[in-house]
């Protein structure tokens, strides 16, 4: 099992430390930065009382965003899909009407 060097965040002015391999270890503090931000944010709204009550309304904001934006890309890509699609039946349909050599 590899060990990982171990990156420390802080979420809500509690340590976390964490094992990250290097090349992981932006992404894990923007996403740290991020987690904190939330629960910062409902912290001071007054929706949260404790710090388990803060990190699932995080969770579950975070988690309600990550749906969206999956719901919004499939539906893209399916619209995209579709676009792909009817452009290559079209171009078989013009090659089929073109007279044979």
């Amino acid at each position: 099992m590899t060990q990982h060097p171990v990156v420390t965040v802080q979420i809500l002015d509690k340590d976390y430390p964490i094992g990250c391999p290097p090349q992981a270890r932006h992404g894990l503090e923007r996403a740290a930065h991020y987690v904190d931000a939330k629960m910062r944010e409902l912290r001071s709204s007054g929706r949260g009382v404790d710090a388990e009550r803060i990190a699932v309304l995080a969770a579950l904001n975070i988690a309600h965003e990550l749906l969206q934006l999956q719901e919004r890309d499939s539906a893209a890509l399916e619209g995209d899909t579709r676009s792909r699609v009817r452009e290559l039946l079209e171009r078989v349909d013009r090659a089929l009407q073109e007279p044979s050599a």
